[in-house]
């Protein structure tokens, strides 16, 4: 699936996202708004990862909701 996907759906994918990660709150979520770098910012923010640990993660996810 791509991220397009995900954005253009994003309030659908909002759920699964707080169940991977469930430090982001619904005002991080928000202000996600699909965005995918917002997302991996908000991650790093919460969960003190770096940038490569982050995209990864993202990158998993994406490949489980496929």
């Amino acid at each position: 699936m791509s991220w397009d996907v995900i954005e253009g759906n994003w309030k659908n994918f909002v759920g699964k996202v707080k169940e991977q990660w469930g430090k982001l709150t619904d005002d991080d979520l928000a202000q996600v708004n699909g965005k995918r770098e917002q997302l991996e910012g908000k991650i790093q923010e919460k969960y003190g990862y770096g940038k490569d640990k982050t995209k990864a993660e993202v990158d998993d996810w994406i490949a489980k909701h496929k």
